[in-house]
């Protein structure tokens, strides 16, 4: 795989490099692979311009970041929209109905940089163009970003095999990161000087596994509270059920069902942050979830039965992961993690994740790491009061504290990394003492 990899670079790159748009003020770029692309010169590529021009979808990205995070802007430059074929059509952007969207985005004034971004959740392309597009233009940097392959709440519905749309996330990051390369090298006459994976939720999932995997692309990432995978567990089928089943029971002043929700993983403390949580994504993210890799569960029915109660036929809230046939485990074990980086990472969690509960996920991956030898590689930041996205910090500023700004400080220890300056040491962040919402919105000192 490694060999066809740099086959694959090579060949387009020997085409790319003779000619520069930079330098001759051309808009066009060439995707290599991509079947549609669109390139357009733009006055302002983060989102203060493309939000006025239409080169973005805010609902891609809304409530992942907070109202307060600054917003750079007047970077000039070349954006490519475009897909990779693919047979998924769940992906509405442009009017398009087709899934591994894409979009890049070159500036002027290029670092000599290049950051590769999966998509969180289940979202579009656009979804990091806020969170992490934006400072990474605002420094120079090249951006690249995809869709996963698939799409919206019925993302289960692509593949064949149990597990395969998954998987494909994988493949489509690689497939962006070699292809952006080639854009980039053709673009501005060289290769990039250094290739980072940045993302958050299942996005730092994918730079987990690309620096596991395909470690030879990059130079390093930034995990940002990353999914876990394993197919021994934990991961989201293990702790998620018994929060599903309790939760009813909590919610009519049940103290052994409060435990029960403690004992599954989540934080003491996070208990003002359960009623929307369960309502919006416990239920749902379990349900789908399991449909991917394990479909047989529920019969004939996808992804099973809305907020059943516990005790209900084929009931989401009742599943128990460890008792399922070996094939569900196998399918798992396709998109598992297994700590073994290859190049730097910087991890941040929340301690207040109410999605991915830090016990049940980095806690458990930072171990992985160093059980597999390669713990110089990995600095792990606990950020205190951090929940899952920064979507509900506005409602709750005195209890939550945003991680954007921490994943920008990450995002340039990395950088500084690279260049022999080493990062501070993994610890657990406290909450600077006086420090004012605005404050924490702005900064984050990782130590």
């Amino acid at each position: 795989m490694r060999r066809w990899l740099a086959w694959v670079l090579a060949g387009t790159l020997a085409a790319a490099l003779p000619a520069s748009a930079a330098a001759t003020g051309r808009c066009e770029v060439a995707v290599p692979g991509a079947e549609r692309q669109v390139a357009v010169c733009l006055d302002d590529l983060t989102t203060t311009g493309t939000l006025a021009s239409g080169h973005t979808v805010q609902a891609d990205w809304a409530g992942l970041t907070p109202a307060g995070l600054p917003a750079p802007s007047g970077v000039p430059g070349v954006q490519v929209d475009g897909y990779f074929p693919d047979t998924s059509t769940a992906n509405t952007n442009h009017g398009w109905n087709h899934d591994a969207q894409f979009v890049l985005r070159l500036p002027d004034r290029w670092n000599g940089g290049l950051v590769v971004s999966g998509s969180p959740g289940v979202r579009r392309q656009y979804a990091n163009d806020r969170a992490i597009g934006d400072q990474a233009l605002a420094e120079g940097y090249a951006f690249a970003a995809t869709d996963k392959g698939n799409t919206g709440a019925a993302f289960f519905a692509d593949g064949v095999r149990p597990g395969d749309a998954l998987a494909e996330w994988n493949r489509r990051v690689t497939q962006l990161t070699l292809a952006a390369r080639s854009a980039v090298a053709r673009h501005y006459g060289r290769l990039p000087a250094r290739t980072l994976a940045a993302g958050l939720s299942n996005g730092g999932y994918l730079v987990r596994w690309q620096l596991e995997n395909r470690p030879w692309l990059y130079d390093g990432g930034v995990d940002w509270e990353g999914t876990l995978w394993r197919a021994d567990g934990p991961n989201l089928l293990t702790f998620l059920p018994p929060a599903l089943r309790a939760y009813p029971a909590y919610a009519a002043g049940s103290e052994p069902a409060h435990q029960s929700i403690l004992d599954a993983g989540f934080a003491p403390g996070s208990e003002f942050l359960w009623d929307y949580h369960y309502r919006v994504y416990w239920d749902l993210t379990q349900r789908i979830y399991r449909e991917e890799v394990d479909p047989s569960f529920d019969g004939s029915l996808e992804a099973g039965i809305p907020f059943c109660a516990s005790g209900t036929p084929a009931c989401d809230a009742d599943y128990a992961y460890s008792a399922r046939p070996a094939p569900v485990a196998r399918a798992v074990e396709r998109i598992s993690l297994t700590g073994r980086i290859g190049k730097p990472l910087l991890t941040l969690h929340g301690t207040l994740d109410t999605l991915l509960p830090i016990t049940r996920d980095s806690d458990v991956y930072d171990r992985m790491i160093t059980a597999a030898g390669r713990g110089a590689l990995h600095r792990y930041y606990r950020i205190e009061g951090g929940n899952h996205v920064d979507g509900l910090v506005d409602a709750y500023p005195d209890k939550l504290r945003p991680l954007a700004p921490c994943f920008r400080t990450a995002f340039d220890a990395l950088a500084g990394w690279l260049r022999g300056a080493r990062p501070p040491a993994s610890a657990t962040i406290a909450r600077p003492a006086g420090a004012t919402p605005a404050e924490l919105a702005k900064s984050c000192d990782l130590g």
